[in-house]
């Protein structure tokens, strides 16, 4: 026996089921199906027992160096079992807050692997479900390279390291995108020897190579060791660990490796493309509205080609679920989603980066700006080194914001907004931002890209 909803999402990640809080919102009623926990990823594998685990390293570090500023303080030992239950009691008070919002709003929550039978239903335990409108929302999982096996012991993606009863005495890390780094930031912390390998000619190449620079400059400091612009060759096993082969016959050895190459769109043995779903790589193709080519059927998170960013899903699937009720929204603009990556130093950039803006308007068309962090009190109290770089068209709005130093993601805030009304330099520097405040930096570097420059050199 089949049952019909104005809407059915498949997947109850951050896009899931922000789709399904919001459609129930506008009144309409919604089933959501998933297999796994309520939450998806983010909640319970990626963004926020990440984060618990570098606030964990943060706190180490802070220990470790509190004698700098006259607090005698000793680092006794790094104790896994509590740090974990810090982590899982984060996770669980954020999973239960959840489960009951979907409860409150009366959203149909069925818990099993849904498979698309037809273009307006699916099927799951068995049961089959009718939607008016299908959610494709079924998220990621964590990729490797081709005959590069995971064995969930000594090579392992994010979701072992989470789990993993000890600290590492040694790590490579594979990969130095955002898992990458935020990995080796927090196991160095917590008193691992670290490598990263990247096969790109920098770390974090997706940001603007000034932030690369201040970040593997930090890295050094640290005693973080990198080896960029060398692919991954093979790995062996030994006796205490793996030994990691690279670019140039070059071999490192540590008790683990972690595989932190990206994450690929979890759609296999989902029957998109059985009923005629657009596909490319495993991707879900939509248009800027999150259609796909069939009928009432949208897509969202990071099944959709673009940033794999819960923030991302979840503004998507508030898109939908307005759209799907007639409020017609306006689409998402990818590249005024907020970027954080929390390592030591955090990064935090939004909109487009100098060499993108160059290519968009041409050389000459572009003016940026980087306020360095020396100039800012509250970031000399932290003890942090770092910059705000600003990227505006000649003449127009502010296109991009790049920040890195300690705590700076908080402020990626403002910047968004910034980037996101096209605000002008100007304009910015008319705001008061509070003092002593690490927000106090954007402000600087507003007033000085407006030629009136006052704690930094124009």
């Amino acid at each position: 026996m089949s049952e019909t909803f104005d809407v059915v999402i498949l997947g109850g990640g951050s896009g899931g089921y922000a789709t399904a809080l919001r459609a129930a919102q506008l009144g309409l009623s919604v089933a959501l199906i998933e297999k796994d926990k309520l939450g998806g990823t983010c909640l319970h594998r990626g963004c926020i027992p990440t984060k618990a685990l570098l606030h964990a390293g943060e706190v180490a570090d802070q220990t470790r160096e509190a004698a700098h500023i006259g607090i005698k303080a000793e680092l006794i030992q790094i104790d896994m079992a509590g740090v974990n239950s810090y982590k899982d009691g984060v996770v669980a008070g954020l999973y239960k807050g959840l489960q009951g919002l979907i409860k409150s709003a009366k959203v149909t929550y069925l818990e099993g692997k849904g498979t698309l039978v037809a273009p307006n239903v699916v099927e799951v335990n068995g049961q089959r479900v009718t939607g008016r409108n299908i959610v494709l929302a079924t998220g990621s999982y964590s990729k490797s390279l081709p005959g590069l096996e995971l064995d969930g012991e000594r090579v392992i993606a994010s979701e072992h390291a989470l789990t993993l009863d000890r600290v590492p005495a040694s790590a490579i890390v594979l990969g130095g995108g955002v898992i990458g780094v935020e990995f080796a930031s927090a196991w160095k912390s917590l008193g691992a020897d670290v490598t990263i390998v990247e096969a790109l000619p920098r770390l974090v190449a997706a940001e603007d190579p000034d932030i690369s620079k201040q970040l593997e400059r930090t890295f050094r400091k640290r005693g973080i060791g990198f080896k960029v612009g060398k692919p991954f060759e093979k790995v062996e096993k030994t006796e205490s660990g793996v030994k990691v082969t690279i670019a140039g016959g070059e071999t490192l050895e540590a008790e683990l490796l972690l595989v932190a190459v990206g994450r690929g769109p979890a759609t296999a043995n989902c029957g998109f493309e059985a009923q005629g779903v657009t596909m490319e790589r495993g991707f879900v193709i939509t248009d800027e509205r999150l259609r796909t080519n069939l009928p009432n059927v949208y897509a969202v998170g990071d099944i959709v080609p673009g940033l794999q960013l819960a923030h991302r899903g979840f503004a998507q699937g508030i898109f939908v679920a307005e759209t799907i009720a007639g409020q017609n929204p306006a689409p998402i603009v990818e590249s005024g989603i907020p970027r954080v990556t929390y390592t030591d130093p955090e990064i935090a950039s939004v909109g487009i980066t100098e060499a993108q803006a160059k290519e968009k308007f041409g050389a000459d068309a572009v003016e940026t700006y980087n306020y360095n962090l020396g100039g800012n009190g509250k970031s000399k109290i932290l003890g942090t080194q770092g910059f705000v770089k600003l990227v505006r068209q000649k003449d127009g709005p502010v296109v991009g914001i790049h920040m890195i130093g300690a705590r700076i993601g908080e402020q990626v805030g403002e910047a968004s907004l910034i980037v996101n009304w096209e605000a002008f330099p100007a304009e910015v520097a008319a705001l008061i931002h509070a003092h002593p405040t690490q927000n106090e930096a954007l402000g600087e570097a507003h007033l000085a890209l407006a030629g009136k420059p006052l704690h930094a050199h124009n």
